[in-house]
């Protein structure tokens, strides 16, 4: 846990003491990646310097309390240690969501605007006459109740088929991402831990798509010196690993994944902290961490722009400021035509979100 700060927990009489213990449970198990046993020894010297508990509730009430609501279980092992259920997950992405991009609330599918107008949810100023299928609830009682005094007359009025007049809505689009995240040793290098908002942001994205756009869909990969696809239950436990940077095997993963959705609007964002520093050649691996190797960054370049003539853009959120990897990622962006932003490890979550809500696809 080197590099980490805790201050002392303001307390509030009304917070009932298993929610308070476990919002704090919850930020540990990412930091320890899953690790159920770590997260509890590391809750018990927090308590130890901060006095969390109390005589009436103790670690020993909350850890009941975690097995008892499904939070945690025994291994499956049989060597006595202890586990996050799928249960404790979802609450993780449901804590990712609410530490990241706030008060969301549930919406309907298919929320993504478009700039033509068709089959969707919200309204425009536009009315056309009814046509078998068109929903009811889509009516202009206005125009229809106009059009039937106008074809009919008051003293013999009646309301049919060829009076009635709909609203038309915008068209509303699917959406396909892939989500690239980098696990090379960099993401831990000089005591700064920049894999946990990493997770944070993949966790809240997820269960963002998943309650606001349930119809679209959401790849994950990791890469490091390769590159492979995720689960999103596995990312809580991600760690990083002794990998350089193979964002090109990253990429190239992206697109095979996406190549699979057959709705027309894709994307791909990719969390990085740190330069391209591999290639996998056939068996072998190229590598260089001195400086940005124009063998490397060529092969990016080439992926950026075959992205663009497929169509995907890329979103990199470059968690660096140096300035050599500005210059890699505006090329890059610039050849793919897509979006850059350097971020600090706090804004990097909205930057995630504005992006995703931002990108529209007219097919």
């Amino acid at each position: 846990m080197l590099g980490f700060r805790f201050s002392a927990l303001s307390d509030d009489a009304n917070v009932d003491p298993f929610d308070r213990l476990f919002k704090i449970f919850q930020e540990l198990l990412l930091h320890t990646a899953g690790d159920v046993g770590e997260a509890l020894a590391w809750l018990n010297e927090l308590d130890r310097q901060y006095n969390l508990t109390s005589d009436a509730y103790g670690i020993g009430d909350f850890l009941r309390d975690l097995e008892e609501r499904g939070y945690i279980r025994p291994d499956r092992d049989g060597e006595g240690g202890l586990g996050p259920t799928r249960k404790m997950e979802i609450s993780l992405r449901q804590k990712s969501l609410d530490d990241i991009f706030g008060d969301l609330k549930r919406a309907k599918s298919g929320q993504h605007k478009t700039g033509f107008v068709g089959r969707g949810d919200e309204l425009t100023s536009d009315v056309k006459p009814f046509e078998f299928g068109d929903a009811l609830d889509k009516l202009s009682m206005t125009n229809s109740l106009k059009n039937a005094y106008i074809n009919h007359g008051i003293d013999e009025f009646k309301l049919t088929q060829e009076d009635l007049e709909v609203h038309e809505t915008y068209s509303q689009s699917q959406m396909s991402s892939v989500l690239m995240i980098d696990i090379s040793h960099s993401m831990i290098l000089y005591g700064e831990d920049r894999i946990t908002p990493a997770k944070k942001v993949a966790m809240a994205l997820a269960e963002f798509i998943r309650t606001r756009f349930p119809k679209d869909t959401l790849d994950i990969l990791v890469f490091g010196n390769d590159a492979w696809p995720i689960d999103l239950k596995e990312i809580p436990y991600l760690e990083v690993g002794p990998y350089h940077t193979n964002t090109v095997a990253g990429l190239e993963l992206a697109l095979d994944l996406l190549r699979k959705r057959r709705n027309p609007n894709k994307q791909i964002f990719m969390i990085t902290d740190g330069k391209p520093t591999c290639l996998k050649i056939g068996k072998n691996y190229y590598k260089n961490s001195f400086g940005l190797d124009r063998k490397i960054v060529n092969r990016c370049l080439s992926l950026a722009m075959r992205c663009k003539k497929l169509e995907v853009p890329i979103t990199t959120f470059m968690i660096a400021q140096d300035p050599y990897l500005v210059q890699f990622v505006e090329a890059f962006t610039e050849a793919n035509q897509g979006k850059a932003f350097y971020s600090s490890l706090e804004g990097l979550g909205s930057f995630v979100l504005e992006s995703y809500k931002k990108r529209k696809r007219k097919k």
